[in-house]
């Protein structure tokens, strides 16, 4: 079964920060809202730490997640203790449990068939002293990033579910039982990731844990290779260092995604070439299952896509979450049934998507006026001169230099990062 811990999520303007329970019925807005017409209500405020468990689902894969389907309050499926984290938490039956009756969160050590390389698979039998009634066969899964690992784009019941939980939905076996959370908040860029999720998720001492973060980043005009390979090595170390194993991915061009001008286009599109040759240098040196988002194939098929062009819809989050489980199968990671690739939900009308440029677009492109834009246009300025004088190519060099220089700084293999990807 996967009991699923949704974590807490803020606006993303102010940068986001934890300490907002969700519960069935209510959703944090993005960053950049996902499928027209589901921008949902926000959570109500909760004590720093407190946790919300939405679900319980069988091992098959079936739905059960954070608005996928109602708690398992009919098959008899015994409830488990989440791990122990300060503050109450909500069981898989919506009731609050107080924080003395939570099961500590046992130590690697302590953890049977968990390990690295050659070593039996997570999920195999777990010795806790202080719990023998504990299932013997658990999986924690956990996820960091922005909106796209939030769920954005698939909203079920009121809630953002997305590929993450859909995946926590196939990892488990017969006699297996996953435990997830999600620290993934709209609008985080790699330092939300790097001091508010990273330490939570080293607490919960997963066996699974995926790092998807950068687009964020692109899109601001703090943007800095070197800070970014520094942050992204700190967390993947302190995440592995455990025994976890880590999920990656790179992501398409955003300016491409929006149809932007190619003076406006080649920066982002620059910069978001950086950040996937940082990920494909750290998917080496971690051994990550890594994930290949930026092809054509994918950022050509419109039907994935939700209406805003940056997140994907239902189907989008459904085919992330059926490539993941195929290679993390391969890995004998995953034990369960892969998610259907075919959508539960209804696509949103042409006056839905209309009221979503409307309201929720609007309102971040006005926020990125007084951020990305400035900049942005002076990038654009430049693109042009250069073009003009034939010296493009020097814009490239530039950035391939501070891609090497980032690389170097945490001695990153150079080899398999190139910025043609």
């Amino acid at each position: 079964m996967t009991t699923t811990i949704q974590p807490t999520t803020n606006d993303p303007e102010p940068p986001p920060t934890t300490g907002r329970v969700v519960t069935p019925g209510t959703s944090v807005a993005a960053d950049m809202s996902g499928t027209a017409g589901t921008r949902g209500t926000a959570g109500t405020s909760s004590p720093p730490g407190t946790t919300a468990c939405a679900g319980v689902v069988g091992p098959t894969g079936a739905t059960g997640t954070a608005a996928a389907s109602a708690p398992d309050s009919t098959s008899g499926a015994p409830r488990t203790s989440v791990p122990a984290v300060p503050g109450a938490g909500r069981t898989s039956s919506g009731s609050v449990e107080p924080a003395h009756a939570r099961v500590p969160a046992p130590r690697r050590a302590d953890r049977c068939g968990v390990g690295g390389a050659g070593a039996p698979l997570p999920g195999a039998a777990r010795a806790d002293a202080h719990a023998p009634s504990a299932p013997a066969h658990v999986v924690r899964f956990a996820v960091l990033g922005d909106s796209l690992s939030e769920g954005v784009g698939d909203r079920v019941d009121g809630v953002w579910r997305g590929w993450a939980a859909l995946l926590a939905d196939g990892l488990a076996g017969p006699g297996q039982h996953v435990e997830f959370r999600n620290f993934a908040v709209s609008g985080a860029q790699s330092r939300e990731v790097a001091e508010q999720q990273a330490p939570e998720a080293v607490a919960f001492r997963p066996d699974l844990v995926s790092v998807v973060v950068g687009v964020n980043d692109t899109l601001r005009h703090t943007f800095d290779i070197g800070r970014l390979a520094r942050r992204l090595d700190r967390v993947c170390a302190d995440l592995t260092a455990d025994g976890a194993v880590l999920l990656t991915a790179c992501l398409p061009d955003p300016g491409r995604m929006l149809g932007l001008p190619p003076p406006l286009a080649r920066p982002l599109a620059r910069r978001q070439k950086a950040v996937n040759a940082l990920v494909h240098a750290i998917s080496a040196r971690y051994d990550t299952v890594h994930l290949h988002l930026a092809d054509a194939a994918w950022t050509d098929d419109r039907s994935l896509w939700s209406a805003d062009r940056l997140h994907p819809g239902e189907r989008g989050h459904r085919a992330i979450a059926a490539r993941f489980h195929v290679l993390l199968k391969a890995r004998g990671l995953a034990h369960g049934a892969p998610p259907s690739p075919e959508p539960e939900q209804p696509p949103p009308t042409r006056t839905e998507a209309l009221l979503w440029l409307a309201t929720a677009g609007t309102g971040w492109v006005a926020r990125r006026c007084h951020d990305l834009l400035p900049q942005l246009l002076h990038l654009a300025g430049a693109e042009l001169r250069h073009w003009a004088g034939g010296s493009a190519a020097r814009l490239d060099r530039r950035a391939e230099h501070a891609l090497s220089a980032a690389l170097a700084a945490v001695s990153l293999d150079a080899t398999v990062a190139t910025m043609g990807e």
